[in-house]
C-alpha cells in the first residue's frame, strides 16, 4: 500500500480501489540556453549565479554537461533526466564547437598543434578541427570535453582566451539566441540529438 511522499517507477501497476490508474508520461522538454560569462553550472542554490535560478524553468530541469563560469555560449538543459545521462555516457564522439578569442595573432603552427592533439595531464587531447577566423579569432570543434579543456591547450600554446563561445552542441546550434534568453528545442532537433546519442551508445567498440 503507497503512502505519501512515495516515487512511481516506470515499471510499478497503479490502482485506486481495485482499478488499475493510467499514468501521463511527462512531457519531454529540452532547452537550449546562451549561458553569459558569470553564470556557474551547478544547481547549488548558495550559489547566486547559478544556473538553474539563471534560466528560471518552472519545473525541474538538468543541465548536460558544464561550461565554466567566464565562458559563454550554448548549454543544453532538461527534465529528462536519462538524456542527460545517456548524453555524457556517449563519451568520446558527440561534436561540441566553440568560437575562440585569444591575445594575439594566432601562427598556423599552432592551428596544427590543436588539429593533431596537445598533451594534457599526460594524456593527449583527440584530434579536433580548427580554422582561424580573424588575426586573433579561431573556431574549434572538440569530440571530448575535459575540464577547462579549450583554455588549457591554449595555455600550451602561449594564447590567453580572452572570450570563448560555444556555438553549438551535436546538432543544436547557438544561432540568433541572445545571452541570457533560452528557447525550447524543435521537434527536429530533438529527433536528430536522441537519434545521434542512440547510435553512438550502440555502435560497436
Amino acid at each position: 500500500m503507497a503512502v505519501h511522499g512515495d516515487s512511481v517507477e516506470p515499471d510499478d501497476k497503479l490502482e485506486l480501489d481495485g482499478k488499475p490508474l493510467r499514468v501521463r508520461d511527462k512531457k519531454a522538454v529540452v532547452i537550449a540556453y546562451h549561458k553569459p560569462a558569470g553564470v556557474e553550472c551547478t544547481s547549488d542554490p548558495r550559489v547566486p549565479e547559478n544556473i538553474i535560478a539563471a534560466v528560471s524553468y518552472p519545473e525541474r530541469v538538468f543541465h548536460v554537461g558544464r561550461l565554466d563560469k567566464f565562458s559563454e555560449g550554448l548549454i543544453l538543459l532538461t527534465n529528462r533526466g536519462e538524456l542527460v545521462n545517456e548524453i555524457l555516457r556517449a563519451g568520446h564522439g558527440h561534436e561540441k564547437e566553440y568560437v575562440v578569442e585569444v591575445d594575439r595573432p594566432i601562427p598556423e603552427r599552432a592551428l596544427a598543434r590543436l588539429r593533431k592533439g596537445i598533451e594534457l595531464d599526460g594524456k593527449p587531447t583527440l584530434p579536433a578541427e580548427a580554422e582561424r577566423l580573424a588575426p586573433r579569432v579561431f573556431r574549434i570543434v572538440l569530440r571530448e570535453g575535459r575540464n577547462r579543456q579549450i583554455r588549457r591547450m591554449c595555455e600550451a600554446l602561449d594564447l590567453r582566451v580572452k572570450r570563448l563561445v560555444r556555438v553549438r552542441v551535436m546538432n543544436v546550434k547557438l544561432g540568433e539566441l541572445r545571452a541570457g534568453r533560452w528557447r525550447k528545442l524543435t521537434a527536429e532537433e530533438l529527433r536528430v540529438l536522441e537519434a545521434g546519442v542512440s547510435s553512438r551508445l550502440h555502435s560497436p567498440a
